[in-house]
């Protein structure tokens, strides 16, 4: 078994896993009526209060000004956005699932999806796995062709694909020196035969799926980062649309594209836009982002789900993309069994009131050098996952015969 090496030095300091037994290629009501006034005699006043009564009922019989009727419109949204926020959204939900529930990892043991779905009582409308482009720890490198087989097994049991595609070979050094993988060889075509190859494979296989190409571009530890690697300013937007040039050449537009920055609670990689590769590049947005809280791997202050994600939410719906749908492709949170199950409940109510553009969501459900990150970890987590996920708003496996892309948001 082959793995992604543990890259996110730092601030993240882990990798995803990517069996190579099985190929492994690891989202008016109007104003209520007036009450009928208390008799005269009990109110204030009197029979003034009477006339009182009647002279607004006339007065409010008048005709409106156009400011009044569009302030009354402005009213009847708010009160309609307040009764909608007290239920969730429709979102696709799932995991990138790992070895600790039966050994195996999805979509190679679907075993294991089973066993999630069993401990939180629904099943996932999502399924996460990944790639990079090569292997090359044996010998001459091994390019990872279109996960057919793999798709098609997370489609036959209803749910989404949620492939992320990292333009690397395995294992990465230390100082993540791959030179061939540069963004700027990308984009200068150095893998066009090997993109357009996997790109008609996708459209082969011509069913929808959810594409995170090059994601956590705004870090640094990934060859894809435009920190690392000796990357240069502007050549991941490059690169991106060089790829995505080449699905659309061949025809494959069955790939709906998700773009996917990490979130930092003190923005501490700076601006978005010089990542961004247009709207006409993107189907989606996405962010990941954990609460890391404290342990022996990376200990960070305790930071609540609104801490994490906030402001680099507002980027992206407010400003840089807000026409897309957003993704949260990569999301966990460590601390103890009481501290988690309410972080989690939390998290669901975020989402259901102040979250309302996300759309999608996958929990990192992986122990990654002893940190438990799995809602699994504990009874109390699970509990509160599950009763969060058990809101009519999150879809279960009902997409066998999804069609179309790009993939909407669910209805």
């Amino acid at each position: 078994m082959s793995t992604f090496t543990a890259q996110r030095r730092g601030l993240r300091g882990r990798g995803g896993a990517i069996p190579l037994a099985a190929v492994a290629l690891a989202l008016a009501a109007g104003a209520a009526l007036p009450a009928a006034p208390a008799p005269a005699a009990e109110r204030p006043g009197g029979d003034t209060a009477a006339r009182g009564d009647r002279g607004a009922a006339e007065a409010a019989r008048a005709p409106r000004s156009a400011a009044e009727k569009r302030a009354a419109r402005v009213k009847r949204k708010q009160r309609k956005r307040r009764r909608g926020a007290r239920r969730q959204r429709p979102a696709y939900w799932g995991a990138w699932i790992g070895t600790q529930l039966t050994g195996g990892q999805p979509p190679w043991d679907m075993s294991a999806v089973e066993r999630f779905r069993e401990l939180v009582g629904k099943a996932p409308s999502l399924l996460h796995f990944s790639a990079p482009f090569a292997l090359c720890a044996r010998g001459p490198c091994e390019q990872y062709p279109f996960p057919r087989w793999e798709m098609a097994t997370i489609r036959a049991y209803g749910a989404i694909p949620f492939f992320s595609w990292g333009s690397q070979s395995v294992p990465v050094p230390p100082d993540l020196d791959l030179p061939g993988y540069r963004l700027a060889a990308i984009a200068a075509g150095a893998h066009d035969e090997y993109i357009r190859r996997f790109a008609e494979g996708s459209r082969d296989w011509g069913h929808p799926y959810f594409l995170r190409f090059d994601w956590e571009m705004n870090g640094d530890w990934f060859p894809w980062g435009e920190h690392a690697n000796g990357n240069s300013p502007g050549d991941y937007v490059r690169a991106w649309r060089h790829v995505r040039d080449i699905f659309r050449s061949v025809g494959a537009n069955n790939a709906t594209w998700v773009w996917c920055p990490y979130a930092h609670a003190r923005l501490r990689f700076g601006g978005l836009a010089r990542y961004y590769p247009g709207d006409e590049y993107v189907d989606w947005t996405c962010l990941d982002g954990f609460n890391w809280a404290r342990n022996g791997v990376n200990p960070q202050p305790w930071r609540s789900f609104d801490e994490i994600f906030a402001r680099t939410y507002r980027t992206l719906v407010r400003r840089l993309a807000p026409g897309k749908p957003v993704m949260l492709a990569e999301m966990a949170s460590g601390g103890g069994p009481r501290a988690k199950a309410r972080w989690l409940r939390d998290m669901f109510t975020q989402l259901r009131t102040r979250y309302r553009r996300v759309r999608g969501l996958l929990w990192f459900e992986q122990v990654d050098r002893g940190v438990q990150w799995p809602i699994t970890s504990s009874p109390a987590a699970t509990r509160a996952f599950a009763r969060g996920i058990a809101q009519p708003g999150f879809q279960a496996n009902r997409f066998q015969a999804l069609a179309g892309a790009p993939i909407l948001p669910p209805r």
